[in-house]
């Protein structure tokens, strides 16, 4: 056994360690956006699926020595393509969609290598049962999974924080001559194999000859329970990166756990029981559709926590009904390939159809009402007592436990108010499934009795289902309570332009939301057109110094995300505004649905494209800016663009101010503190600072911000209005972080 089960270790190891290392490299090249990562996972389980049907096809029609033949090809041709280092020619020259040129990056440079490595799991296991028939094999595919999860815990924690990205790519090349060496091993066994004993089509176990053919409902199931927990994994890997950061910590968290649920499920029966994570899911459930009701009011770390746990208990119950219906190991290929495609599906459905179908991320509360109802399904199917009585154990639990626990959090109004809809649920709830949960206590010996009771007991988690759908539809009914005028998605992310105050003309103002943050609003009534809003007020950070720059005479500014385009008001005739946006979208609700970029007198070009890149290009083709100002107001959804806070981006940003320019940072942050970052990168390059933080309390269309202004032109910071607004630094933390491309401390500064 020890040949494969190191040769299963490696590859997967090898595997789901390169995942969050080619993310990381592409990331800074198309915007930092989530969408970079759920391309990157579409592109996985496509492969992971072309593994596995190479698996399947190989070992069903070629013989034991073929296979060998044919897997040995693959194994050079892998090596042949290292090192794995992404060429800088995939960088985007245009604006728009990346997502094709994402898959099309990843084929050509880890393609045939994950292509191979995807396959291990399946193939070892098959030419295992080939030399050991009687022997299960499935164990191997809980140490496959023990692999992948060691690979993606020990990334963040130690690859990204020991290694730069090019140490990672040289180690991992070492890591695959290691594996082929190891299948090359493998091979061997099979190889000495008795070519009678080693036919394609020999026979496993007498319990496997004689097997019957899998049912059609068992089938669909195989692909429905792997396509709902790969849904449930990229949804709230989703919705995790866009509130806080896209980094590898947030994507490596829920697909650890998603890989440990197989770890657990496929190593032994008794680790899955249904009573249990039926209670668990309900828990789970319920508070998950509290934080959607809270939205950002929910504290971050717990968002993080529970919806992190509800994922890993939603994965328990599918992989561990999976592993329920799992075939005789004669159908080992077949089985894993169907849970592949399934993952596969769920992939393609949040990657591509999703944002094809939906202004909005619904694919979230969607797939819970979908996990509600299989639950429910198979609970019918199975006539299960456990799933009935941990459904009834988790309704009390809900509503015995956690309005007292969420009560301590802050926000306790926001979360405690949808657990106020679930009370009436849950009593009449609890009333029938006790009566259920007494009668299915009986012992019937007739079996007419039985066949009358046996189906009622899937009634609690049946009233359970529909409850969850009531709730969640509700919710997404009362989601927008003013008037949408226009909205869209795309890769990078959810737009809506909402129309307030529409019955009073000279308080109308249009506001535009990337997510669940505010981009910018504009009043419409002409007087007011030219106002100044939201986070660019005249007290604010970035209007004080660009006041400061106006008493100088023409200016040219710069500007890192358009929104609403509200910078552009303080353009004056003799100006240059130049303004870098990413998102299409956001440039064509910035014209249709707002007024400052057609009424901005200075001289204004918008730049579409990653700013880093496209400021990267001016730089190559000898067009630096000579930037009075640059103002970097990129956030989405408080998502931090890590890639446009490292020391390589303000190196590019510097060469693109004048001598005395000014960088204003955009730093208000529900969860994050950046202002230790940014002191950090001041003091790397000898730039003075100051912090401003503006709360307006008289104009309620002003908000309250915090900018960062850093310079080398000292005298900006002796300025009075700047110096009586400037905060006291926080000179106890610059020493201890600086973010760079290789790495970016997002832990040490949560709130």
């Amino acid at each position: 056994m020890l040949p494969f089960a190191l040769s299963i270790f490696t590859g997967a190891f090898l595997l789901f360690q390169v995942q969050p290392l080619i993310g990381k490299y592409i990331l800074p090249w198309f915007g930092g956006s989530p969408g970079v990562w759920t391309t990157c996972l579409l592109f996985f389980q496509l492969l992971l699926l072309g593994g596995y049907a190479y698996a399947h096809f190989s070992t069903k029609h070629l013989k034991p020595r073929g296979q060998i033949g044919l897997h040995i090809v693959l194994l050079l041709g892998s090596l042949a393509l290292l090192p794995i280092t992404p060429s800088e020619t995939w960088k985007p020259v245009l604006a728009g969609d990346p997502s094709l040129r994402i898959l099309c990056l990843l084929s050509v440079t880890i393609g045939l290598p994950y292509f191979v490595l995807s396959s291990t799991g399946p193939l070892m296991q098959r030419w295992f049962s080939v030399i050991h028939p009687g022997v299960s094999p499935y164990r191997l595919y809980a140490l496959s999974n023990v692999g992948s999860l060691l690979a993606l815990l020990s990334y963040p924690v130690f690859f990204e924080v020991k290694f730069t990205r090019i140490e990672q790519a040289v180690l991992w090349s070492i890591g695959l001559v290691l594996f082929a060496v190891l299948c090359g091993w493998s091979a061997v066994r099979l190889w000495r194999q008795n070519p009678q004993d080693a036919a394609s089509g020999a026979v496993l176990d007498p319990a496997a000859a004689v097997d019957a053919p899998t049912h059609w409902s068992v089938k669909t199931l195989w692909i429905a329970l792997p396509a709902i927990a790969s849904v449930l994994l990229l949804a709230i890997t989703n919705k995790l990166s866009q509130e806080v950061a896209v980094i590898p910590f947030l994507w490596v968290l829920p697909l650890a756990l998603y890989l440990l649920s197989f770890v657990i499920c496929f190593d032994h029966a008794r680790w899955y029981h249904r009573g249990v994570f039926a209670a668990l899911l309900v828990v789970g459930l319920a508070s998950v559709v509290v934080l959607i009701d809270a939205g950002s009011d929910a504290p971050m770390k717990l968002q993080i926590v529970i919806y992190n746990a509800t994922l890993f208990v939603a994965c328990m119950i599918c992989h561990g009904e999976l592993y329920q219906l799992k075939p005789a190991p004669q159908r080992l290929t077949s089985y894993f390939l169907y849970i592949s495609a399934g993952g596969a599906l769920g992939g393609l459905l949040i990657a591509v159809v999703a944002p094809a179908v939906f202004n909005d991320y619904l694919e979230f509360p969607l797939s819970l009402i979908v996990l509600g109802t299989i639950v429910a399904l198979i609970c019918v199917r199975q006539r299960s007592r456990a799933l009935a009585l941990g459904a009834i154990a988790g309704a009390v639990l809900t509503t015995l436990i956690l309005p007292a626990l969420f009560s301590t959090c802050d926000g306790s109004d926001g979360l405690a108010f949808e657990f106020r809809k679930f009370f009436d649920v849950h009593m009449a709830l609890l009333a029938s499934g006790l009566a259920v949960a007494v009668v299915s206590m009986i012992d019937f010996r007739q079996r007419t009795l039985a066949a009358i009771w046996r189906p009622i007991l899937a009634l609690p988690v049946v009233l359970l289902a529909v409850q969850l759908g009531y709730t969640i539809t509700k919710q997404l009914r009362a989601a927008d309570p003013v008037p949408v005028l226009r909205s869209s998605r795309n890769f990078y992310g959810t737009l809506k332009v909402l129309n307030y105050s529409r019955e009073n003309p000279a308080e109308n103002y249009h506001l535009l939301m990337h997510g669940a943050t505010t981009h910018g609003l504009q009043f419409t009534a002409p007087d007011r057109a030219n106002s100044i809003t939201s986070y660019y007020g005249a007290t604010s950070g970035v209007g004080l110094a660009i006041q400061h720059l106006t008493e100088k005479g023409p200016k040219r500014l710069g500007v890192v995300g358009l929104g609403t385009g509200s910078l552009a008001a303080y353009g004056a005739a003799g100006d240059y505004v130049r303004i870098y946006e990413i998102n299409p979208a956001v440039e064509r609700l910035a014209r249709e649905s707002f007024t400052y970029l057609a009424r901005c007198p200075a001289k204004l070009n918008v730049i579409m494209g990653d700013a880093r890149l496209m400021m990267e290009r001016e730089l190559a083709l000898g067009k630096p800016q000579s930037l009075d100002l640059l103002a970097l107001d990129a956030f989405s959804s408080d998502a931090i663009p890590v890639h446009l806070l490292t020391r390589e981006a303000f190196g590019i940003y510097l060469k693109h101010l004048k001598p005395d320019g000014v960088i204003a940072i955009h730093i208000s942050n529900r969860y994050l503190d950046l202002q230790p970052v940014v002191e950090r990168l001041a003091q790397e390059f000898g730039l003075g600072i100051a912090c401003i933080s503006d709360e307006p309390v008289d104009e309620a269309w002003l908000y309250s911000t915090t900018w960062m202004l850093v310079s080398r032109n000292r005298s900006l910071f002796s300025a009075p209005k700047i110096a009586a607004a400037t905060e006291t630094s926080k000179s106890n933390h610059p020493k201890g972080i600086l973010w760079t491309d290789d790495k970016a401390d997002l832990y040490s500064i949560m709130k």
